[in-house]
Formats: C-alpha cells, structure tokens, sequence
C-alpha cells in the first residue's frame, strides 16, 4: 500500500525548527534537481557553507607531540639544554673547587687504544676516567662523571651513618633541581630515588647510576673519541711505543 505523503506534513524533528524559504543556490539547486546531494562533509564544505567540517577538525587538531621516556631520547635531550645552562652558570659565577682527579699511573699506549674498543674498558680504567672526565668537563657535562664517581663511593660504605650521609650529600649535590650540577635523569627514576631516599642504603642511586653510564656512552663517548683530547693522546702514546 503506498502512501502519499501530503504537502503540510513535516518530520517531527523539524516541527519546531525554523525552515528556509529563500532562494536555492544554483549550484545547490541542480544536486537538488538531480536527485543526489553531497555527503555531509561535501555539503558543509562548500562554497556556500562556510568553513567545512573537515577544516574545522583539522584546525582542531592538536600539534603532534611524542614524550619519549627512554633514556637514549629524553635525557640526550634534556643533557643538552642542562650543558647550556651549566656554561651560562660558568660563566656568570665560580663553581667551586673541581675535586681532584683519581690517582692512576700514566696509561701505557695499549691501554689509551683499548679505551676506544668499549666504554666499559675506558670506564674500568682510572686513567681512562680521568681522560673521559677531562673531556667531559670541556662539554659542561663533568658532573655525570662526578655523580657516577660519588655512587661508586656510596657502594663502598658499611657505616650505616656515613651511607646516610653520603647519600644525602649526594642527593643535594645531583639529584637536587636546585643545584647547578643537577644530572639528566626521567621521572620514573626520580620518583625511585624519592622512594629510597627515606632510608638510605648503598643502592639508592643504582638506577640513576646506571641511567647516566647510559647516557655517557651514548652521548659523550663518541665524541669523546673523535675529540682532540683522546686524538692527541693517542697518537702522543703511538709515537711513545714506536720509538721504544
């Protein structure tokens, strides 16, 4: 059975809705006389629509931003911006005394070689260490070094007393974003830290420890071996051996 549909009939959503009764645009007017019609975004889209819901959602969109929390991507960058601000710091104030170097024996051109097959051979070696720290510090990134320095002190402590101590000296010293020699470290490791720091122990700083040895390596060390420190070293050790 078909029904006709009469002239005063209107769909219920629109009973109340206020209905145009003006004239149809031409372009309009012949989708209309063609028995189609564009989509929704089509129509709202077009020239006499305004601005298209496709724009609108695009200009909505929020600029693209990825938060990289490994250690490898937020830290390299965050080391960065800390270098800078550590040589505007330099520069305007004097950090005090930088503490002595560790006590080693002149390296032998062997070991000044091996110290550019891995970072764990270079940091295994006082010598090396103190070459590495040397090159750090023209970057205005030493106190890595320094903090890996300070852990490796830490874990060597029994007295329950000094370990506190020592860690809070530390914690002051690195940690603290109120300090000019704050390391690079993410969130998740601080709030570690934080943790920990309520009763101190030998392995507070592990995570930390080993996030900045990271960094290092990834960071500071391939510089550190196309550096003119290391070249000059090397090819000083190289002539040394040759002429023995």
């Amino acid at each position: 059975m078909c029904l006709r549909r009469s002239s005063g009939y209107r769909p219920p959503d629109l009973i109340n809705a206020k209905i145009y009764t003006g004239p149809i645009p031409a372009e309009r007017g012949g989708e209309l006389a063609m028995g189609g019609g564009r989509s929704e975004t089509s129509a709202l889209s077009g020239t006499g629509g305004g601005r298209g819901m496709t724009t609108t959602q695009n200009s909505q969109r929020p600029n693209a931003c990825c938060f990289c929390w490994c250690c490898c991507c937020s830290c390299s960058w965050n080391e960065e911006e800390r270098r800078r601000r550590r040589k505007r710091i330099s520069q305007d104030t004097k950090m005090e005394t930088i503490p002595n170097c560790e006590a080693c024996a002149r390296p032998s051109a062997e070991e000044i070689r091996l110290w550019s097959q891995s970072f764990d051979k270079l940091m295994r070696n006082p010598a090396g260490r103190n070459v590495f720290r040397e090159f750090l510090r023209t970057e205005y990134s030493e106190e890595n070094m320094l903090f890996w320095l300070a852990c490796e002190d830490l874990k060597q402590e029994i007295n329950k007393g000094a370990i506190e101590e020592k860690a809070n000296s530390i914690y002051e010293d690195y940690i603290s974003i109120l300090s000019p020699k704050e390391v690079s470290l993410d969130a998740r490791v601080r709030e570690v830290i934080n943790r920990k720091m309520q009763d101190p122990t030998t392995q507070s700083f592990e995570d930390a420890q080993l996030q900045i040895y990271t960094l290092m390596h990834r960071d500071s060390y391939p510089r550190f071996l196309s550096s003119s420190i290391y070249k000059s070293l090397l090819h000083g050790g190289s002539r040394t051996s040759s002429e023995s």
